[in-house]
């Protein structure tokens, strides 16, 4: 499992725009292979600023999903609001938690 993390940052003024856009592309990664989950949470500490969650069987399907017209239509939506690119890493499972 990796699990994908963004960092969004949106421009000034399209923070509900941004949300509702993001709402309208949960589809297109429900029906992305190797993803089984997908959120958004929105900063406490800072303005227009997003974090993107999504859970992945490998970085591999991850990789996958960015080479697809699912992704592309996901920017469509969603880019327009962007007042950077995201900031993307993936973490990987260590075993410590609970």
């Amino acid at each position: 499992m990796a699990t994908e993390i963004a960092r969004i940052d949106v421009a000034p003024g399209d923070a509900e725009a941004f949300v509702a856009a993001a709402g309208q592309a949960v589809a297109l990664f429900q029906g992305a292979p190797g993803c089984s989950a997908m959120r958004l949470q929105r900063s406490h500490e800072v303005e227009g600023r997003f974090w993107l969650i999504v859970e992945w069987q490998d970085v591999a399907a991850h990789e996958a999903f960015r080479a697809s017209s699912a992704f592309a239509q996901w920017r469509g939506l969603v880019g327009p609001y962007f007042a950077a690119p995201p900031a993307v890493e993936h973490g990987l499972p260590t075993g410590v938690g609970f």
